[in-house]
């Protein structure tokens, strides 16, 4: 199973385009209409296409080609960083009993394979979190040994306190640089929206992931969604049931039992000092790995 992650970002200057369109309605009201309904056109064509263009990139979503595996591990639920601070979280992912052969050609054999990231993240806004996955590697796999397998840049915009509301979403953009042996694209990305519910002591989240190796337009938009279960115990322990998928592409959805579907018992522990997250994931499909070990340890740095 692939983690849940993207491309590079951009930014919309709505006060550029407003002035094009008020030039092109100033332009009619002038005594200009043998080319207007024209101008017209060239302006919404330059304004709109881009921004549908970049919203279909933007639709792509974390395991990329169907069935590779994964440095990440774990549903998002909308909490950030709060603004000013810095946080690290380690990543590892063990597989002793999964896959024998690579999701494709040339690609690490997750069979005993040893994965994980090591992400940063910032606190840009109460709206947003600015993350860093460096280094994305592998520490151990039958094929290649322990290797540095590439980097993510994140940007997550999320309902800002999300923790204090019962009902939260997000957004989370995730674009990837990746070496040969880890994706069969240099380049991938995903979006992994997010929507939840705390009905205290029980939490409700699906991520409805699409990942992107920018082929194939919409249709070759990988569907990988996520989903959490949790029982809050007290403010330091939960445990949960999550599942993570890929269905393939939407252009060519998989056999059910050729997909990846992963089941998980997960346990929780927060603290000041350094929080923890680990559990057990046994795939239910012949697409999935059979026995994977998760452990996330994360801590604030300032």
């Amino acid at each position: 199973m692939p983690e849940f992650g993207p491309g590079p970002g951009c930014r919309f200057d709505f006060h550029s385009r407003r002035g094009f369109i008020e030039g092109s309605v100033r332009q009619q009201r002038e005594g200009r209409p043998d080319d207007s309904r024209e101008q017209t056109v060239k302006i919404l064509h330059r304004t709109f296409l881009p921004a549908f263009v970049l919203l279909a990139v933007a639709l792509a979503l974390v395991p990329k080609a169907a069935l590779a595996q994964t440095d990440e591990i774990q549903v998002y639920d909308a909490e950030i960083e709060e603004v000013g601070k810095f946080n690290v979280e380690v990543h590892n992912n063990f597989t002793p009993i999964g896959r024998k052969t690579p999701a494709f050609p040339g690609g690490i054999i997750p069979n005993d394979s040893d994965n994980g990231a090591v992400e940063w993240a910032y606190g840009v806004a109460p709206w947003m979190e600015q993350g860093l996955y460096f280094p994305v590697y592998t520490a151990y796999s039958k094929n290649y040994g322990g290797t540095l397998n590439g980097f993510k840049i994140r940007e997550l915009f999320v309902k800002p306190h999300a923790h204090d509301h019962t009902f939260f979403y997000g957004v989370n953009f995730e674009f990837s640089v990746n070496y040969h042996y880890w994706e069969d694209k240099h380049i991938t990305s995903e979006v992994r929206p997010i929507i939840g519910l705390h009905l205290h002591p029980v939490d409700i989240i699906f991520n409805p992931i699409m990942d992107t190796n920018y082929t194939h337009g919409l249709g070759g938009l990988e569907w990988v969604p996520a989903a959490r279960l949790a029982y809050n115990l007290n403010s330091t322990w939960a445990v949960a049931g999550e599942w993570y998928s890929d269905w393939g592409q939407f252009r060519q959805i998989l056999p059910t039992n050729d997909q990846f579907h992963e089941v998980w018992a997960v346990i929780d522990r927060n603290s000041k000092k350094v929080s923890i997250e680990t559990g057990v994931g046994v795939g239910v499909t012949s697409g999935a790995d059979k026995l994977t070990f998760k452990l996330m340890l994360w801590r604030d740095l300032n």
